[in-house]
């Protein structure tokens, strides 16, 4: 079997080759970055983003078809995205509810889920 190709070492200033399927050399295997949840993640339909919310979401942005963040500003952008204003965090009763639905187009939901959840760096609220 041949041998996977030598690569530089991911570390900063390193410029050692190596064949670790972790991207570093074995100086630096101790950077590898790995990202471990607390517990496994449901799946979308367990979470209940199932048929019925397709259904919802598709009648919310025939309705709604722009995007509310982009349109405080000015812009006319196609929202693509029902955004739960206030986070459901499981409750089925805040997760139904219209009210707390809105349009966002897909930067501005990704902004503002990672915002709330603490992607990008930003602290989990």
């Amino acid at each position: 079997m041949p041998m996977r190709p030598q690569r530089p070492c991911r570390a900063s200033g390193c410029r050692a080759l190596h064949r670790n399927a972790n991207g570093y050399c074995d100086a630096h295997a101790d950077q590898v970055k790995s990202f471990v949840r607390e517990r496994p993640r449901e799946s979308s339909t367990a979470r209940g983003y199932g048929y019925k919310w397709q259904q919802a979401r598709a009648g919310f942005l025939v309705k709604h078809p722009l995007c509310v963040k982009c349109q405080l500003n000015g812009l006319v952008v196609v929202a693509t995205d029902v955004d739960h204003i206030e986070p459901h965090k499981g409750d089925m009763t805040v997760f139904w509810d219209r009210s707390n639905w809105q349009s966002l187009c897909a930067p501005c939901h990704s902004a503002k889920t990672a915002a709330e959840d603490g992607g990008f760096g930003n602290a989990r609220r």
